[in-house]
């Protein structure tokens, strides 16, 4: 099995204590670091690169979710609180587990595997991404499902859909879910056949059936403008001299 990197980041003395006697029992995991604030954290993974996090929420001057929203490349995120009420701000953040404190051991057990489960599964899409980007020339690309590879014509596909760890393909005929990266699919993609107007959508613009405020349908179906995302929809608009 891999050997996976584990940082600590907690102001609780007993806290970082009892997290390092956990990381200590499992093999697979290597403590790299047990630090007591998160501003020595930023500095300690820019030198050294980690896999998991294990990081309080209430610290002084810098909490654990100011932490994370300055991370460029996020690592693998568990928040570990004594507060419930922040639950929904991990998980929009995109953390991987909250732990309630104090943690047992089979409940840190069961955010290990999560952890670990998720690492594999973005492993397998930095591979898959690169064979997608081999194939995306001419008019169709490869896409692999399962043990399935399935080609894909640019012209039958009318958007593509975000699903957390997956992407679902949709073409008229079907839709066909694998592990890619929206964003590098984003980056691959024809730009002047598909537009990404959502943090979970690109969509094909010969498909696109009407315009609205605040979204787009394409197929009957009504994919939302992202806020983020407005101002480049615009600048589309604007180049065929139609206002939005």
């Amino acid at each position: 099995m891999n050997e996976y990197t584990v940082l600590i980041i907690d102001d609780e003395a007993l806290a970082r204590k009892l997290l390092e006697q956990y990381v200590s029992k499992i093999p697979h995991l290597k403590l790299i670091g047990s630090l007591s604030n998160a501003m020595e954290a930023l500095i300690f993974i820019q030198k050294q690169p980690v896999d998991i996090i294990f990081t309080d929420i209430q610290m002084p001057h810098f909490s654990g979710i100011e932490f994370v929203n300055t991370l460029k490349k996020q690592p693998v995120i568990i928040f570990t609180t004594a507060y419930s009420q922040y639950a929904i701000e991990g998980f929009e953040l995109g953390v991987t587990d909250y732990l309630l404190k104090p943690i047992s051991f089979p409940r840190f057990m069961q955010a290990i595997e999560k952890a670990i489960q998720y690492l594999n599964l973005q492993s397998n899409k930095t591979l898959s991404n690169a064979r997608i980007e081999e194939q995306m020339t001419g008019s169709s690309f490869f896409v692999k499902s399962g043990r399935t590879m399935h080609q894909i014509n640019y012209d039958e596909l009318l958007y593509i859909e975000g699903q957390q760890e997956y992407v679902s393909f949709h073409t008229a005929q079907k839709t066909i879910i694998a592990y890619y990266s929206l964003k590098k699919l984003e980056e691959e993609l024809p730009a002047g056949q598909f537009i990404r107007i959502h943090k979970s959508y690109i969509i094909s613009i010969k498909h696109i059936e009407t315009i609205d405020s605040n979204y787009i349908v394409i197929s009957g179906k009504k994919i939302p403008i992202g806020k983020h995302y407005t101002d480049g929809v615009k600048k589309w608009l604007n180049s065929f001299n139609i206002r939005y």
